[in-house]
């Protein structure tokens, strides 16, 4: 048997095939170990003959022609049907695999037995997700946050397939992925996610024909999430594994007509169609302890749709459209070979005002000033203001769209700002290890920019990190920047810290070994320029001769302190 069959539904996809061919042909698992099973749903272009071309040239490629079905389910069916692999992996047309992704995935599935491996998805539809944070060897729906990932660009166990009957809708059916996901997340035993290594790279069509894309009514989407939603509670029990099931369709799909931005972009007959539809949606699938669960801010406008204040809901969208992340920047150093990063993350009204939180009669409600006038909103309470709260840093390597994961969570806290007001932050330090990051291996040359990411009361966002005025005016801790050199096998690679471009952003630069090294690290602690240049003088002064030069010709061509690259 073999290890993987790889099955593309294709309809038009026209030059799209020899784009994404490469990378399914050219798998390191080996061409006797997997292969490719291209589908085509009754093309009208080309596509019948460059996919028969392929074929000819690669024993390990198959084509099945059939009618056209209209839609990627059927083609997908047939794929799971003509398999000869042990698992399947299922890739759209216009998507690409990494070298190595099938050589990563399968190894992953057969160490634990996996009914579905998730592998780590990059590429321009793709953005950072904390489903790939971690590796993780063995789960199930109820333990991690599978069902943030829905798409079905995944590799399954073909037996399972099988043995649960789990098959794709066919014909133009909405959300047919959603269903085809939560139906075999459901039904899985063991679940694995590969974080340590890029896997799909999921590409967003420079012609605008990606097949997700079709324009739909309110009417036919939320009648097909209906479906979704209705396969969740038949699998269920009422209770909380069940909602918890259920939030993310209500967070993510139903909410979105109703918060920003899109309630802003829709005026009015076209917005009130949105409203009736997921209202009356939110009012009969789902029970009361979905919308329970949901942070301060997301509960507020669940509640402010269920109870038909649509005017309330644009108003507060334009509101919350204007909250801007805080980030600070406390501390900053090198120790141990790693950039240890102290931040504090906070949220701020359109108005520069923290968004807070006021204690009245024992009570915490959210932000008065920011609800004031907003029929339905009066009073809010938040009785759980850590409940939700969660952030991290996130470092993103430019060069290849990569996001990376430093092993360390901010920790949320109550900030008291007098007069019974709080806010709500995020706290913590983050060690950066140039070693480790990358998965586990060291950072690859090129700028890899430093952000942080956070979620507090119901309101997301991600800011760079930047020079914050307390840590570089003196006001507070000191700096601690410079060059380490980090060892990879024989040849130290060099990694050099500093702010740059026009906001002044957190940037680690990896050099690669042939373009300049230190034999030794240089760490320079101070709040200022002239400072450092005195450190560095000292420092030099008591180098080796021959390290000195090296150091001083490296200082000339970076400059830290503006970001340049030579």
């Amino acid at each position: 048997m073999l290890k993987v069959s790889i099955v593309v539904p294709v309809y038009n996809a026209g030059r799209y095939i020899e784009m994404c061919a490469p990378s399914l042909l050219r798998q390191t698992l080996g061409e006797d170990a997997y292969e490719v099973i291209y589908v085509d749903d009754g093309s009208t272009d080309d596509s019948a003959q460059r996919l028969d071309q392929l074929a000819a040239q690669h024993p390990h490629v198959r084509v099945v022609h059939q009618e056209n079905s209209g839609w990627p389910g059927k083609p997908r069916n047939v794929g799971i049907r003509e398999a000869h692999g042990e698992y399947v992996q299922f890739v759209d047309q216009d998507d690409e695999l990494t070298p190595a992704a099938l050589e990563h995935l399968h190894r992953l599935a057969t160490r634990n037995g996996s009914d579905i491996v998730l592998g780590k998805v990059v590429g321009t539809m793709a953005g950072p997700s904390n489903v790939f944070k971690r590796t993780v060897e063995r789960c199930t729906v109820e333990d991690a946050p599978l069902m943030e990932s829905l798409t079905p660009h995944k590799m399954f166990r073909r037996d399972f397939l099988l043995a649960h009957d789990l098959r794709f809708p066919e014909g133009p059916v909405r959300l047919e992925d959603q269903l085809f996901m939560v139906r075999a997340y459901l039904r899985a035993k063991t679940v694995s996610i590969l974080a340590d290594h890029p896997c799909y790279v999921w590409n967003r069509r420079d012609d605008g024909g990606n097949t997700s894309s079709r324009a739909a009514t309110p009417e036919d989407y939320y009648g097909h999430l209906r479906t979704v939603v209705e396969a969740i509670k038949d699998e269920t029990r009422p209770g909380p594994l069940q909602d918890h099931l259920l939030r993310r369709s209500y967070r993510v799909e139903l909410l979105r007509p109703v918060g920003e931005p899109r309630v802003l972009q829709r005026t009015g007959k076209a917005l009130e169609r949105y409203f009736d539809v997921v209202r009356d949606m939110a009012l009969e699938a789902y029970p009361p302890g979905v919308r329970d669960g949901l942070p301060a801010l997301t509960r507020l406008r669940a509640h402010l749709l269920e109870e038909g204040h649509l005017d309330s809901l644009v108003e507060l969208a334009r509101r919350t459209r204007g909250i801007r992340p805080e980030l600070t920047v406390d501390d900053i150093r090198w120790r141990d070979g790693k950039l240890h990063v102290t931040t504090t993350f906070a949220m701020r009204r359109a108005d520069g005002e923290p968004l807070a939180l006021v204690e009245r009669y024992g009570r915490m409600l959210l932000d008065p000033e920011l609800l004031d006038g907003i029929k339905g909103a009066e009073g809010w309470e938040v009785p759980h203001p850590l409940g939700h709260a969660h952030g991290e840093l996130l470092v993103h390597d430019t060069a290849r769209d990569l996001w990376w994961y430093p092993d360390a969570d901010l920790i949320p806290r109550t900030q008291p700002l007098g007069g019974g007001r709080h806010r709500v932050v995020l706290t913590g330090e983050t060690p950066i290890d140039p070693l480790t990051l990358a998965g586990g291996w060291p950072m690859e040359p090129g700028t890899h920019i430093v952000w942080a990411s956070a979620q507090l009361l119901g309101v997301g966002r991600r800011a760079r990190v930047t020079r914050s005025d307390a840590a570089t005016t003196g006001a507070g801790p000191d700096v601690g920047f410079g060059f380490g050199s980090v060892r990879v096998g024989t040849r130290p690679h060099l990694v050099v810290s500093a702010w740059g471009g026009p906001a002044g952003q957190l940037r680690l630069t990896v050099r690669p070994p042939n373009q300049a090294t230190l034999p030794h690290r240089i760490y320079l602690r101070t709040t200022s320029a002239p400072p450092i240049r005195r450190a560095a003088r000292n420092v030099l002064h008591h180098l080796p001769p021959d390290v000195r030069r090296r150091a001083k010709k490296l200082a000339r061509s970076v400059d830290p302190w503006s970001g340049a690259r030579p």
